[in-house]
């Protein structure tokens, strides 16, 4: 990731950073108290030389004890009112740059949590995690150090560059020659280190995937005994950043040589052309004292220029980081331009939603292909028509790979279909905002995910969506939390240690996978859903535990519209019409007893035989057979019953 990075050309550090604003304008003045409160302390330090330059041409030269001892406690007052000045600033700033970071961190988490599943398909998670993690740390500590320090230790070189010439114009120039050759090297370092920063924290997320994996994995890598490949991979990408580590602190120690280097030679120069002057007596020794003063107090704020750009290039970088799954498009409840309407569709406007042609879920020329897919790359589903009447449950089937899951996936719109429309009652499911959609539709994929909270608050999760609505479910209580876990026969959860209460643990790994998937059932049925699409949710069941749950399954499916994906003839039984669906088209459509006096490849999948030529003969054998219709777009009409006046003239 970080190469393809490198390759690319990078906007500005400052053009990034000032992207920033939006986060600091809120905290701008306590912030900028802050700064002047810096620059005034970093000043008080300039004041000291010429506090010596009084004692050393005043009770020095006079052998004034009085005037000595005036002196230092001036010194100490200044010290002191320095130090107190910054510990106010720190204390200034403590509290809104958490905030800041505090404020990024929601906003990214929510940013992520609204952006569509194409997304999260293509970036790992690790690279999300670090961006949250210890690139908002790098930002938080931009803005409490270098930030504020690149403007105060400015203003000090300007103000003590000021101070040299009025001392001593001649020993100034000589001591201010370096400043060309250092802008020219921090420019060239800046260049450099800020490719070099990119690919170490591109490595930080690529390693922070890595463990995240083995640690969610850690069953599968002690079960196939893979602990040292897991490992030797670990090291691998540990040493590939190490490698990029050493690279940073080399350009660091090199730069940092030369800044303290080049200023350190000119104050050398300056103390023995300034002593010859004082030996001539051109230059007295108070001025001399107070010159070389002036310029050890400037050795930190020059010095600090090379550790202040590193930071702020590693603050550009981390910014650029946060800002790429920002700047990524959330999904929007705003209707494609083009492509939904599929040819001799009628408008919408005829599609009135109490139409009993129109009721229940449709998809009408749906057609879809992956975002990122090349231009040659075949469609996942192509030409899609299908009519799930009101109450019925339609069956999909398929050989793996077919496209059942990304249709089931079109209904919630966790992709969205490339052509075509889905309507639900005959709305078009692009027209209705997200938050009513999914309270409508209710889901339950094959591999059940469980979060980290109780067995209770994760079947809940399904009791209806943020926004609520007279649609979907405003909420649940007991009666329907009990309810939905009978139907899931999921009762092993009052027995666990505190019942429903009872913490589950990181993606539930405390429990079966039955378990599991018992309660993702139970999580989709909670909320009485008008429209319910499951994704194979009976495959981790033993044969008498299905048998409870098809049983109980049925009486809900009577009151809802289901799309179920099905590999067994027991889920198939479950559904009042079946479509087969082959290589992205709907191949056929009818009962499971139709289907299997008609369609050869349904009878195949049925049952479970293997066959040799699978791929090249099942289609033609398909094709062939009354049932598998060549034109998708007849396969889904007349959706009424199995035993209904339209199934028979089918």
């Amino acid at each position: 990731m970080s190469e393809n990075r490198e390759a690319t050309g990078r906007p500005p550090a400052v053009r990034t950073l000032l992207r920033l604003w939006p986060y600091v304008r809120p905290v701008r003045l306590r912030m900028s108290v802050a700064a002047v409160i810096a620059i005034v302390a970093s000043c008080l330090g300039l004041v000291f030389p010429l506090v010596l330059k009084w004692m050393v041409d005043g009770p020095i030269a006079h052998r004034d004890t009085g005037g000595v001892w005036r002196g230092a406690l001036i010194l100490l007052l200044l010290g002191a009112a320095e130090a107190g000045l910054f510990g106010l600033r720190r204390w200034l700033v403590a509290r809104p740059l958490a905030g800041i970071e505090a404020a990024m961190r929601a906003d990214l988490y929510r940013h992520l949590q609204r952006l569509p599943v194409a997304f999260h398909d293509r970036w790992p998670s690790g690279q999300l995690l670090s961006r949250g993690t210890t690139d908002l740390m790098l930002l938080r500590q931009f803005l409490s150090f270098p930030l504020m320090f690149l403007l105060v230790n400015g203003v000090t070189i300007v103000t003590g560059c000021v101070i040299l010439l009025l001392q001593d114009w001649a020993l100034g120039l000589l001591l201010l020659a370096p400043a060309v050759p250092l802008v020219i090297l921090c420019s060239i370092f800046e260049s450099r280190y800020a490719l070099v920063a990119r690919r170490a924290q591109d490595q930080v997320g690529d390693l922070t995937t890595v463990v995240e994996e083995g640690v969610l994995g850690i069953r599968i890598v002690k079960g196939f005994g893979r602990h040292r490949s897991q490992t030797q991979a670990f090291r691998a990408l540990a040493a590939k950043l190490r490698g990029t580590e050493l690279e940073k602190g080399r350009l660091l120690a090199g730069i940092w040589s030369l800044i303290t280097t080049i200023p350190e030679l000119a104050i050398g120069a300056a103390l023995v052309f300034g002593t010859l002057r004082v030996a001539d007596g051109g230059l007295s020794a108070g001025t001399l004292v107070a010159f070389l003063s002036t310029a050890l107090a400037l050795r930190w704020p020059v010095e600090s220029i090379g550790f202040m750009l590193a930071m702020s290039q590693e603050a550009a970088t981390a910014a650029e980081r946060f800002f790429e799954p920002m700047d990524a498009r959330e999904e929007t409840d705003l209707p494609r331009e083009t492509g939904t309407e599929p040819a001799g569709a009628l408008p919408e406007a005829a599609l009135p939603a109490d139409s009993p042609a129109e009721a229940g879920l449709r998809f009408e020329g749906v057609s879809f292909r992956y975002p990122d897919a090349g231009p040659d790359a075949p469609a996942v589903l192509s030409r899609i028509d299908l009519h799930v009447a009101p109450g019925e449950t339609m069956a999909l089937v398929g050989a793996t790979g077919s496209g059942k899951t990304t249709l089931t996936a079109l209904v919630p719109r966790l992709h969205e279909a490339t052509s075509g429309r889905i309507t639900l009652d005959g709305e078009d499911i692009t027209r209705m905002p997200r938050a009513r959609l999914r309270e409508l539709v209710s889901v339950a994929f094959e591999e059940p995910t469980l979060f980290s909270a109780s067995a209770g608050e994760n079947v809940l999760m399904g009791a209806g969506g943020e926004a609520g609505g007279a649609d979907g479910a405003d909420g649940a209580d007991g009666g329907d939390l009990d309810r939905a876990l009978d139907i899931a026969q999921a009762g092993f959860v009052r027995e666990l240690p505190r019942s429903t209460d009872t913490q589950v643990g990181e993606q539930g790994l405390s429990l079966s996978g039955g378990q599991r998937q018992r309660l993702a059932l139970a999580r989709a049925v909670v909320g009485r859903p008008r429209f319910l699409v499951l994704d194979d949710p009976l495959s981790a069941l033993d044969v008498h535990t299905e048998a409870l749950v098809e049983a109980a399954l049925r009486r809900v499916l009577r009151e809802t519209t289901a799309l179920v994906v099905a590999h067994r003839p027991s889920t198939v039984l479950l559904a009042d019409r079946v479509a087969l669906i082959s290589h992205g088209r709907v191949a056929a459509v009818g009962t499971h007893q139709q289907l299997l006096r008609e369609s050869a490849e349904y009878a195949w999948l049925m049952s479970g035989e293997e066959r040799g030529g699978q791929a090249a003969t099942v289609e033609p054998l398909a094709a062939a057979q009354p049932g598998a219709t060549a034109e998708p777009a007849r396969a889904g009409v007349g959706g009424g019953r199995p035993d209904g006046e339209e199934e028979d003239a089918r």
